[in-house]
């Protein structure tokens, strides 16, 4: 096909999640849910820390900037989704495409650096706790977490741009129930490799030292556990521990399984949007329960917010 006179296409049809006949209202509620419980949960995390003054604390910080990327994350596609439910209307125009693209990577990326973060904290919490004040500072923190955001603009902002010069004439149907990187060059015209092979190197540099910095901070906070005199003191720490490492393997391991390819032209993405309901919906709703849920100075927080006392399991 001759792209050189090429009409780009002003509007994208977004395929959406996999239809069950019977089963729309269900999957909406469902999906309405999910949206409506990360953003109840990672609203009350980011309203407690603002104003509880003893939640004030660099790993409270950090989770207040995890639930802040939870909510804009989930919210670059869910409205979207839960609308092409309801309506039979499942365009979203070129340029509505590339803003919910480059937006969704954008809080992608920063989870990742956000985590790395988290981890860190706690390392320096468990392990060095007599240092911990002294390095862990709030000037510190502002600079990490600005860091964060910043990171994971320059991460993307390439790739959208080199995207948004691609011509679209073969199709404009997009695999997927929002815009993602690869159905998007699967219909895009052009030479992609470039794009491929940088979003290739995104998640091998990225996202690997990201998992491996988090599993050696996490490795070194449990040599530092089993040195705990204390069994219970022991066995509430391993679970906490636990839990944080649950939600890690789903992100990064779905994650891995979706852009871990050198290329996206022959791939299938039937199975890639199931897998992407992990870290997409699931995880944002999971993060603010599995981080708090264990956590005695959220207990209090949420006792002060209601206004009543939640007994204590």
């Amino acid at each position: 096909m001759n792209l050189t006179n090429c009409r780009r296409t002003t509007e994208f049809i977004l395929v959406g999640l996999p239809r069950v006949v019977g089963m729309e209202r269900v999957m909406y509620t469902s999906v309405f849910l999910l949206y409506l419980f990360c953003l109840m949960g990672n609203g009350l995390i980011i309203m407690m820390v603002i104003r509880d003054r003893h939640l004030q604390k660099p790993m409270y910080f950090f989770l207040s900037n995890l639930s802040l990327k939870d909510i804009g994350h989930t919210t670059t596609f869910m409205p979207k989704l839960l609308f092409n439910y309801v309506s039979s209307n499942n365009s979203i125009c070129f340029y509505c495409c590339l803003i919910q693209l480059f937006f969704y990577f954008l809080f992608g990326v920063t989870e990742f650096f956000i985590i790395t973060f988290i981890s860190l904290d706690r390392y320096l919490a468990i392990c060095h706790p007599l240092r911990y004040s002294t390095i862990m500072t709030s000037r510190i923190c502002l600079k990490l977490s600005i860091s964060t955001w910043f990171g994971g603009f320059l991460s993307i902002i390439c790739q959208v741009v080199m995207i948004a010069k691609l011509p679209y004439c073969i199709s404009n149907i997009i695999n997927h129930f929002y815009c993602d990187v690869g159905p998007v060059l699967k219909i895009a015209g052009g030479d992609t490799h470039l794009i491929e092979d940088l979003g290739f190197l995104l998640v091998v540099v990225l996202i690997m030292s990201s998992l491996l910095f988090t599993l050696i901070s996490y490795l070194f906070i449990l040599h530092t556990i089993l040195q705990i005199p204390s069994t219970s003191r022991q066995r509430k720490a391993f679970s906490t521990c636990a839990s944080h490492l649950v939600v890690v393997c789903i992100l990064y391991g779905s994650v891995f399984f979706v852009y871990l390819r050198p290329t996206v032209k022959n791939s299938s993405f039937n199975t890639m949007k199931s897998v992407s309901i992990l870290y997409t919906i699931i995880t944002p709703v999971l993060n603010p329960f599995i981080y708090t849920i264990r956590n005695n100075e959220v207990k209090d927080s949420v006792r002060k917010m209601l206004g009543r006392k939640i007994p204590d399991p």
